[in-house]
């Protein structure tokens, strides 16, 4: 069991694997839930001395070292949140044994690496901006890459009323750039593009701190390596996990009015729960301009500013190579972002990596 002084009931309850914070809290209202023989009430405080008795079972929370780990990298077509009332959500996909959940978030229409965890306290530590660690994107956008626009990218954009951190961006094709961020605002790297009469047509985060998705087909998941959990505690060993430790935003005027209606969509790297669009806001899948088709059906194949389809004299990204070898069992993904973006782009990858 870790070692600490005193933490909140419904965080030790969670730590364990039990369930979440606001279910812990369900079960100490509903009078399920005792330490050291008494009735618990919410807010009550515990240690690691205290004996806490969950709807008949007794309970003690993972040390940090002990939870669990996972890199994903996640297909198109797969929502990033726990909720089991969203379809094709990121925890019904991998169907892990124990209770994990995402850190971050990537946007539906994306692929590539996320984080999922049992261990909470990580969580805010790897998110927060004033941390500063590092996440990086390839991203495909929809027309030849120019230097303002590099230069632009890097130096900060204005969206939704806030300037970006200045970050690394590098140009790799005509059409394929990469960005390492350390931000996480909502949809930031396709607000960042549009904001330069961009479009991203491709998206793929592969890499989250000392973690990279190289060898990881799209569509499988592993377990982190103990090599990547030592680095990865030491460089969150003195980050901070609270809303202070954020970075202070800069603020450009009153947020752009183009925003206003768009579909709300969950973020490339968005660390909050999934928020429904607001009143007035076309739902999500509708047509955000005429004559485009929903997202989720068909779409047709996307065309350069030269008038010729998506990744047609550009090198399309490369996919991540397939791990053979004892424990491999998986089928060949069915959709991989070196191919044009045609079709239903949601379809699942391989099947999982046995643990």
């Amino acid at each position: 069991m870790p070692s600490y002084d005193t933490i909140r009931l419904n965080k030790y309850i969670s730590e364990s694997g039990v369930c979440s914070r606001r279910e812990a809290d369900k079960f100490i209202e509903q009078g399920t839930v005792f330490v050291n023989g008494k009735r618990a009430s919410i807010g009550d405080q515990v240690s690691s001395k205290d004996k806490v008795i969950v709807n008949g079972n007794l309970i003690e929370p993972r040390a940090p070292e002990d939870a669990i780990y996972i890199a994903f990298n996640k297909p198109p077509g797969i929502t990033s949140t726990t909720e089991a009332s969203v379809k094709d959500n990121i925890i019904r996909y991998i169907k892990h044994s124990e209770r994990i959940f995402p850190i971050g978030r990537l946007d539906k229409d994306s692929q590539g690496l996320i984080l999922l965890t049992s261990n909470g306290d990580i969580v805010n530590k790897i998110l927060r901006a004033g941390n500063k660690h590092e996440k990086e994107y390839i991203v495909m956008v929809d027309k030849p890459i120019t230097e303002q626009f590099i230069e632009g990218m890097r130096n900060g954009v204005p969206i939704m009323g806030i300037m970006t951190q200045k970050c690394e961006v590098s140009k790799e094709t005509n059409y394929i750039f990469r960005i390492t961020l350390i931000q996480g605002m909502n949809r930031q790297i396709r607000r960042m593009c549009e904001h330069f009469g961009y479009e991203v047509v491709q998206l793929e985060r592969i890499r989250v701190m000392n973690i990279s998705i190289k060898g990881l087909g799209v569509g499988d998941w592993r377990e982190l390596t103990e090599k990547e959990l030592a680095e990865l505690f030491a460089m969150t060993e003195r980050s901070v996990g609270t809303k202070e430790a954020s970075l202070p935003k800069k603020r450009v005027g009153s947020p752009a009015t183009k925003w206003s209606t768009r579909p709300a969509r969950f973020s490339e790297d968005f660390d909050g729960e999934a928020k429904p669009a607001k009143p007035g806001r076309k739902p999500a899948g509708s047509a955000s301009r005429p004559g485009r088709p929903a997202t989720g059906g068909a779409k047709p194949v996307r065309k350069l500013a030269n008038g010729k389809p998506a990744f047609e004299g550009d090198k399309p990204f490369k996919s991540a190579s397939r791990p053979t070898g004892p424990g491999s069992k998986r089928k060949p993904a069915a959709k991989t972002l070196n191919r044009a973006p045609k079709g239903n782009a949601g379809s699942r990858g391989s099947s999982r990596t046995k643990r």
